[in-house]
């Protein structure tokens, strides 16, 4: 084995690892053309343990991106939930209901437990609806009437929102939206892609074709993998000091907590798997960094008003902080 692999895993996981999230890259930007780094984004996400919050304007793909992950992993289940201002929570929970015949409560389980769920627009529920979800995602498992249920060990949620209509929507606060590891934007696609996407659906959605390349206990596998990808101790300060810059920025109101931290780390981590390396390297930080934090920082209205955004922020202070030598 080669001395500078972490211990515990070795030259094989990696090329496998690598092998399993290119072959998975591949198959979902066979449905989703032109977005290959936004959807290296995502699978990064999704196999660091973290959810993803897509927002973006109708129509450019977001459900689309969700079925092709769920359709590219075999044995997993896939859930949609369509939220809308009278959803309740145990419509994403479940509920316990009386079996008429046998006189006991039967639990029926909502759609929360399963392995990839489309939260589709998040922000049209009630704040309370809403809590319930981001509370499964945090913890892993749901309370329904004082009984404690796990979720799937493998669970990723995709929530979309959309950012041009708030009429009759319920913004997430801030302390919720610090629950996605990421958050992306697929945006409008090229016009050579977008003619491609025309003929790959004259005869039918190509999403319903596609097949499986992973296995969910292979994604497990990686996971762990991921979780042992080296990471020096000053590329941990790196990170840190990304992060706490947000504390002392000129414009923020609310800056990113070490949650923050974390989530950058793992997402690095996976970008250096997708890379071959069992190390971490600087530029998998900067990577990472505006899709991790951005959605973290809230600014004072002046900011909003001039023009400034919480992106454009972290874009900065990443060309400010000097890398480690």
């Amino acid at each position: 084995m080669n001395r500078s692999i972490a211990p515990g895993i070795s030259e094989q996981d990696i090329a496998r690892g690598k092998e399993k999230l290119d072959g998975l890259q591949r198959n979902i930007s066979s449905i989703i053309h032109g977005r290959d780094a936004e959807i290296r984004n995502i699978i990064s996400a999704m196999i660091s343990g973290g959810h993803v919050l897509l927002e973006d304007v109708p129509g450019t793909g977001k459900t689309t991106l969700a079925k092709a992950i769920a359709k590219s992993i075999s044995d997993s289940t896939f859930k949609r939930i369509q939220f809308t201002p009278d959803l309740l929570p145990t419509d994403v929970l479940g509920v316990n209901i009386l079996n008429p015949k046998d006189h006991v409560f039967e639990f029926h389980k909502g759609p929360v437990f399963t392995n990839i769920l489309l939260a589709d627009e998040i922000n049209r529920a009630s704040p309370r609806t809403q809590a319930a979800l981001l509370e499964a995602m945090a913890e892993g498992q749901v309370t329904i009437e004082g009984e404690q249920r796990d979720l799937a060990d493998f669970f990723f949620v995709i929530a979309t929102q959309n950012p041009v209509e708030f009429r009759g929507t319920y913004p997430l606060p801030e302390a919720q939206m610090d629950r996605f590891a990421m958050q992306c934007s697929l945006g409008y696609v090229p016009p050579e892609d977008e003619v491609a996407i025309l003929s790959a659906q004259a005869e039918g959605h190509p999403v319903e074709t596609l097949e499986p390349v992973v296995d969910l206990q292979e994604l497990l596998d990686i996971r762990k993998v991921t979780q042992q990808i080296r990471l020096s101790d000053e590329l941990k300060r790196y990170i840190v000091d990304i992060v706490s810059s947000t504390r002392n920025a000129e414009h923020v109101q609310l800056a990113a907590s070490p949650r923050a931290s974390i989530a950058l780390m793992k997402t690095a981590q996976s970008f250096a798997l997708f890379d071959g390396s069992d190390f971490v390297h600087p530029q998998h930080i900067q990577d990472a960094a505006v899709d991790t934090i951005s959605h973290r920082i809230v600014l004072d209205p002046q900011a909003k008003f001039s023009g400034i955004s919480s992106r454009g922020v972290v874009e900065d202070m990443l060309s400010k902080i000097p890398l480690p030598a």
